[in-house]
């Protein structure tokens, strides 16, 4: 197994080159496209514009805005208790992904409806498969367990004409799997990306949501809510790496089926396992991509079971 860890010190990162979120939101702008937004914005410590992020409605209201001005949604909501993710980072890792795709392309990114993504839990929000679909025209597939996230992600979908025919959402009828019982069978995918759930229990995602609110300066009398996300969201047995050595051992069992298998890894040190597990299943190739916003370091990490034939004709196939 070959292993690329990309260069560069992801603490010192900033978003993505092509990441339409750089420097500051431009309030005056996002109001003038969702008035709604003006009932969460406040002066912060700097007197400048900003919005409290520790608010699951502003936060809320500050998602509709930018996918409104960025994206043309203009049609976006989630049930109360769902998560409720940061646009920008969320670009980040599809911009980052767009670039894993082109490493394997000869530098040009593959675009297009013909480019098939597994976004593997999709959440309500759908926010992976609009900006993918937004930024580069690739269609998705979006799974999750949860039937009121499937039915919400569809209502999005239908509700934004743009997005007829490029999103699929479909339900996992059994937890314990990831992509049995989803894929099709002969179904092929250029990507899988995924954002596990973090957490091995609802007491480690209660305890990291707390000092979440302590870095955003919230006020520790306010009651211990988390930002957003219902169980299946936020934990699972094992956390993060659990999970994702659970995709691992299933992905070797689908070797040709998808070009890169991906997913988000929180904490550094759950690479270590992860990339035990890869070694085992037989991956031909890994990448560790590192990430950050501001202060944030993160990274995805990759892998692939195809030979460098196979990654030709697969290019041959399909990205020409």
């Amino acid at each position: 197994m070959k292993q690329h860890p990309t260069a560069g010190s992801p603490e010192k990162a900033a978003l993505h080159p092509r990441n339409r979120h750089q420097g500051r939101y431009d309030f005056a702008q996002l109001l003038a496209l969702s008035p709604e937004l003006a009932a969460y914005v406040r002066p912060n410590e700097h007197q400048a514009d900003s919005i409290d992020f520790a608010d699951p409605a502003a936060v809320k209201a500050m998602n509709r805005a930018l996918l409104k001005q960025y994206y043309g949604i203009g049609i976006w909501d989630i049930p109360p208790g769902y998560l409720c993710p940061p646009i920008p980072g969320r670009a980040d890792y599809l911009h980052h992904l767009a670039d894993l795709l082109a490493a394997s392309n000869g530098g040009q990114i593959p675009r297009g409806k013909g480019i098939r993504v597994l976004d593997v839990g999709v959440g309500a929000n759908c926010i992976y498969p609009i900006i993918g679909h937004r930024e580069y025209g690739w269609r998705f597939v979006g799974s999750d367990i949860d039937p009121v996230a499937i039915r919400v992600a569809r209502q999005i979908v239908a509700a934004n004409p743009g997005l007829a025919g490029t999103i699929d959402c479909r339900l996992q009828p059994n937890p314990a799997d990831i992509f049995r019982g989803v894929l099709k069978p002969g179904e092929l995918f250029d990507l899988v990306l995924c954002n596990p759930p973090f957490h091995a229990s609802a007491e480690d995602a209660a305890g990291a949501n707390g000092r979440k609110r302590q870095q955003l300066g919230t006020a520790p009398a306010q009651p211990a809510l988390n930002f957003g996300g219902q169980a299946g969201e936020l934990w699972c047995t094992g956390g993060e790496e659990g999970f994702v050595r659970r995709m691992v051992a299933e992905s070797a069992r689908l070797p040709t089926a998808c070009f890169w298998f991906t997913a988000l890894v929180s904490k550094r040190d759950s690479l270590y396992g992860i990339q035990k597990a890869l070694d085992k299943a037989g991956a031909r190739a890994v990448r560790i991509v590192p990430m950050a916003q501001g202060h944030k370091a993160s990274r995805f990490i990759a892998w692939t079971f195809l030979d460098e034939a196979q990654q030709q004709e697969w290019r041959e196939k399909r990205w020409k």
